[in-house]
């Protein structure tokens, strides 16, 4: 009887594997949400980002955005603040205001969020880039 069944047993806890890995690995990959400034928006100064991210991208209850223009270079640097205790493997909500010299209309640039990495060690880094356009 159990020749039978089988493959029909396999088969339940091959689905379980996957429900069970694709729920671990979605927040793996998602450690971080930004809900402004969204992907190719446009931006002005200054610029207001808020989002929520895992406890772990914090250090002390920050971790570092910087704002590139089209050619790489720095317009902005600072830091984002958690908005609760960051001491969690939860999301936490972050707020960070850029202030910079704004581009020429129309010029592309790049907002930079980075894992908080005290260590060093670049197994540990991690950061995410939205595309965005200037005003």
């Amino acid at each position: 009887m159990f020749k039978k069944f089988w493959p029909y047993l396999l088969l339940v806890v091959v689905a379980i594997v996957l429900v069970v890995s694709n729920f671990w690995c979605s927040s793996c990959r998602n450690p971080i949400k930004v809900s402004s400034p969204l992907p190719n928006s446009a931006i002005s100064s200054p610029l207001m980002v808020t989002g929520e991210a895992r406890g772990n991208w914090y250090f002390e209850a920050s971790f570092p955005i910087v704002l590139l223009d089209q050619a790489g270079k720095v317009l902005a640097q600072v830091p984002a603040q958690a908005q609760g205790e960051w001491m969690t493997s939860n999301f936490v909500p972050f707020t960070a205001t850029l202030t910079f010299t704004l581009p020429p209309s129309g010029q592309t640039g790049t907002l930079i969020l980075k894992k908080d990495n005290p260590s060093g060690l670049p197994a540990n880094d991690a950061s995410i880039a939205i595309p965005v356009k200037f005003k």
